[in-house]
């Protein structure tokens, strides 16, 4: 679960890492309540939108008030804003320091690995993917075995390999200390500033908790709360009820798969094919109907999706058990864009004739993923088009 940026901030504050003071409101009024508490008349208010997505700064979302009657005008032209589907529904107020040199540093998990690795940059302040891309030799990337962690020499390791100040070695101390002790799969700072006076102090924070310690770790937030009610939110969150690993992307084209690989791979299939995918979606090994109209629910109550491909490849359980449960879920729900499905594996033959016998108007087979990808993707666009 992705933490907002106060909640971050509150972490890191208590774990020792410095931090600007702030507030969070969700009015106008309120903002110039804190602003003037914050001390804004006499050095300003940096107003923050307060959504769970990147880019804030280029959509308009983060802003500097000169004072509190500033803070209250920014504040109100933030909040409702959306930015990448997500509605802001809170900003955060914080007093501005004076920033002398920005730094980058993170925690991730790496998965292929078995391990932790640590990305950091002497070139902070701006997207790291751009400055991997122009300059990859300003980005280190250093291995954490997670039985040992980031000790003295560790962090000495990381910040002689990034070019960072000795200085910020004790803070990547405490940062990993914030991953460890909560269960986090990413902590991360950009900026990790060092201001006039010598402090450093992390300006932006983004934490990623690992869902599957929920028992055994106090979680931010309630996913039914209205802080959670934009559309990433609601998505994640109905699908999350329903027993569905979902993750909302920013594409148009509806995914439904068996299996992580195979989902990740039609990913990567429909974007090759001109088109974004709009979702994540693996229905597991069982695709009872169930199942299948959780999931075509869920990935039709999205509306950037324009069409949908199901992509199953039958093992343990077989196309024909797909295909009945697919041609279940229709009766169950009303499928309202066109949808793609691609069978193959055990039992495909008969999967196919079982929705050819059962045909649907919005429905097309295909026999391969890179077919059915490609039709989903020509769908997607004729649908937006026409809409």
């Amino acid at each position: 679960m992705d933490l907002y940026e106060h909640q971050a901030r509150e972490l890191f504050d208590r774990y020792g890492v410095l931090v600007p003071e702030a507030e969070v409101v969700d009015t106008g009024s309120a903002a110039r309540e804190a602003a003037e508490r914050l001390g804004a008349d006499r050095h300003g208010v940096v107003v923050k939108a307060q959504v769970k997505t990147g880019g804030r700064g280029k959509a308009g979302g983060v802003k500097k008030a000169a004072d509190a009657a500033a803070a209250e005008i920014t504040a109100r032209q933030i909040l409702g804003m959306d930015i990448k589907g997500h509605t802001v529904h809170s900003v955060m107020l914080a007093q501005p320091v004076q920033v002398e040199e920005e730094f980058y540093v993170s925690y991730v998990l790496d998965r292929a690995a078995g391990g932790f690795i640590a990305i950091a940059s002497a070139e902070g302040g701006m997207e790291i993917e751009e400055v991997a891309e122009a300059r990859p030799e300003a980005v280190a990337r250093i291995p954490i075995d997670p039985s040992t962690g980031v000790t003295d020499e560790k962090a000495a390791e990381i910040t002689a390999a990034a070019g960072l100040p000795a200085d910020v070695a004790p803070v990547l101390r405490k940062l990993w200390s914030v991953l460890e002790s909560e269960d986090a799969l990413l902590v991360e700072v950009n900026p990790l500033v060092r201001t006039a006076d010598g402090a450093i102090v992390a300006l932006d924070g983004k934490v990623t908790l690992d869902d599957n310690a929920r028992f055994r770790q106090a979680r931010w937030g309630d996913p039914s709360s209205p802080a959670e009610s934009d559309e990433h939110g609601r998505l994640e969150a109905e699908a999350a009820a329903k027993g569905l690993n979902y993750v909302k992307l920013e594409g148009e084209v509806g995914v439904i798969g068996n299996g992580a690989g195979l989902v990740m791979s039609t990913l990567d299939v429909v974007d090759g094919c001109g088109a974004k995918p709009a979702n994540f979606l693996d229905i597991g090994g069982g695709a009872s109907a169930q199942v299948m109209a959780d999931g075509l629910s869920v990935v039709l109550s999205d509306p950037d999706v324009k069409s949908l491909l199901v992509n199953v490849f039958g093992g343990i359980t077989a196309c024909d058990a797909v295909a009945e449960g697919i041609t279940q879920a229709l009766g169950q729900i009303r499928l309202t864009k066109p949808m793609v499905v691609r069978l193959d594996g055990n039992n495909a033959v008969r999967g196919r004739t079982i929705l050819e016998e059962n045909p649907h108007p919005l429905l097309e087979q295909r026999t391969t993923m890179d077919g059915a990808a490609q039709r989903a993707a020509e769908l997607a666009t004729s649908t937006a088009t026409a809409a």
